[in-house]
């Protein structure tokens, strides 16, 4: 084989195996797509679940709310928290957590280096309890399977439920929220087990202000746990409020 030949030959060789590399160790090109097709069956799923809960027939919720209150953060977050329903400017607004009690929990996430581009936040219900009332058994249970669905839709790592009427809905009517929180749980929710932690409703700590120092427990085991499981949170995921 002459020198050129070969010299040929070498780089012919070099560029097969940086291909190969690429698409078979580093699988960068197909991981790509096929995290691009499973965003686009996520979103598509979403859609048709909020579709399914703004059809929902024989609602006291939602006949007198003004808006459906699907969820807001990264659909891709691998953090979900749970609250319990919308207020008066969540109902407003259509989105979670944007009064008082909102403010208060972009404070919290703030404190380990969180925001709402890096989790993703819903509520047990979908519209707003008149008064700011706590739902009702049957209108949890109504609002469940919906839930269920929609954990199962996000596939979340990390599960935070926030406030006594998330835990009752998800774990059981017996369970205490102060005896509950600052606890791992691991629960399987359809088919996936998740870690699962309880802590005060941002509502609460702000009429019981004496009670954060237990909630700032809990964002450090939450914290913890996000490392001890490498979640990587996506800077510049897009805040996909829907």
């Amino acid at each position: 084989m002459s020198k050129l030949t070969n010299t040929k030959f070498n780089r012919l060789l070099k560029y097969y195996t940086l291909i190969n590399h690429d698409l078979i160790y580093n699988n960068k090109t197909i991981n790509r797509y096929k995290n691009k097709v499973q965003n686009k069956n996520k979103s598509i799923k979403l859609e048709k679940l909020k579709q399914n809960i703004s059809n929902i027939n024989n609602c006291h919720l939602k006949k007198n709310a003004t808006n459906l209150v699907f969820a807001d953060g990264n659909s891709d977050a691998k953090i979900m928290l749970i609250g319990e329903g919308p207020g008066a400017n969540e109902d407003k607004e259509g989105i979670p957590f944007v009064g008082r009690a909102g403010q208060l929990l972009d404070k919290m996430l703030a404190a380990i280096d969180l925001n709402r581009s890096k989790v993703y936040i819903t509520n047990v219900v979908n519209f707003r309890p008149p008064d700011n009332r706590k739902p009702t058994p049957e209108e949890i249970n109504r609002y469940l399977p919906f839930l269920k669905e929609h954990i199962q839709i996000i596939n979340p790592k990390i599960l935070v439920l926030l406030g006594s009427t998330a835990l009752n809905a998800l774990i059981g009517d017996e369970i205490v929220i102060s005896k509950a929180r600052g606890k791992w749980i691991s629960k399987k929710i359809g088919n996936t087990s998740i870690n699962i932690i309880a802590s005060f409703h941002p509502a609460f700590l702000m009429r019981q202000p004496e009670q954060k120092k237990l909630a700032w427990i809990d964002l450090k085991m939450i914290k913890k746990m996000s490392e001890q499981l490498n979640i990587e949170i996506e800077e510049n995921k897009i805040n996909k409020r829907s």
